[in-house]
């Protein structure tokens, strides 16, 4: 089944639609024979809007690293959720594995309500997690680990399937023309990426070739991406995993002298901009904002109502939703917001 959508707003906002009217449902029925006034009052706290329930902490803790816009807007997703909900959120971020493992540690040691991790390097976060849940302290996951977040116990999942994601991607490479694409992977190790390149090279007819480039140092990755372009002239797209390096690669091919078009997965308000203008062909959005928020506001409920989205069986997808000439005007106008 194609799990892809088209990005528009009424979809984009449906799960907290969704999430509202459940509140609402709540407050509904507590006062039927079986609630009484106690359930009511309890119930109280949960209904739509403000949330009245005590005060809660929740760490969210990423592999984010310096200077990755895509993070800005599921922090402020995830802050949303927090301002609602009546929860003190503490964000930290560290693309080393091992330091996150640690970020998640602390979180535990600190005794919060609820942990929101990704889980780009899964086996670095096995054990902290489990420590975690030993303490009693709920675990979710988001944007990273759709193939590993029931394995490490976590109690649900938000975000993007990246095998999906990256097939679509390769039958969008097919539908443009591409015959010869280069895949630029910015951190090694990362499963989701991984999964993003492996993803378009099954469906994507054409030749996929996988570059490695430093995220960390955009410098580096200009110029690696610009001196590959001029090895191989055949070289029709190049397919960015993120959107500062879909920028940076669009700057490549000018350097390179080369014909080759850009494409990418994720969005921001720059890249919104360059597909209007028609320097990147198309986008493929997670919603990111999505995932912070949904994630935040999963362990609210966890905590008030017992909710678990997907039964603790079924990862809640974000994605994949194209963004490309025929829809990005629509999209824009929330990208330049910072929430899209």
């Amino acid at each position: 089944m194609d799990r892809t959508f088209h990005p528009r707003r009424s979809r984009s906002i449906a799960p907290l639609v969704a999430v509202a009217a459940a509140s609402a449902l709540l407050v509904a029925g507590c006062s039927s024979s079986t609630g009484g006034k106690k359930a009511e009052e309890k119930a109280s706290g949960i209904a739509a809007g403000q949330a009245t329930t005590p005060r809660m902490t929740v760490a969210l803790v990423t592999h984010q690293a310096p200077g990755d816009t895509f993070w800005d807007i599921v922090r402020k997703g995830a802050e949303a959720a927090a301002a609602k909900d009546n929860i003190k959120l503490v964000y930290s971020s560290d693309p080393n594995a091992g330091n996150q493992a640690n970020l998640v540690q602390n979180a535990v040691d600190q005794k919060v309500d609820g942990i929101a991790i990704t889980l780009a390097k899964p086996d670095a976060m096995k054990d902290v997690v489990a420590k975690a849940t030993r303490a009693g302290i709920p675990v979710v996951g988001l944007n990273s680990g759709v193939s590993d977040w029931k394995k490490l116990g976590l109690l649900e999942f938000f975000g993007q399937d990246e095998s999906v994601a990256g097939e679509a991607f390769g039958k969008k490479l097919n539908e443009v023309g591409a015959k010869n694409a280069v895949c630029v992977i910015q951190e090694q190790g990362n499963i989701g990426l991984t999964q993003r390149c492996d993803g378009v090279r099954k469906t994507f007819r054409g030749t996929t070739q996988i570059l490695y480039v430093n995220g960390t140092d955009m410098p580096s990755v200009k110029s690696t991406i610009t001196a590959k372009l001029k090895q191989d002239s055949s070289l029709d797209h190049v397919v960015t995993l993120g959107a500062p390096y879909a920028l940076t690669a669009v700057q490549s091919v000018d350097d390179a002298g080369s014909k080759a078009k850009v494409a990418t997965f994720d969005l921001n308000q720059d890249l919104a901009r360059s597909i209007q203008k028609g320097d990147i062909q198309f986008a493929v959005d997670q919603q990111p904002y999505l995932q912070g928020y949904l994630a935040v506001d999963s362990l609210w409920l966890e905590k008030n109502n017992g909710n678990y989205s997907g039964g603790g069986e079924q990862p809640v997808l974000t994605g994949p939703a194209f963004v490309d000439k025929s829809n990005v005007d629509g999209v824009a106008a929330f990208a330049a917001q910072g929430t899209r």
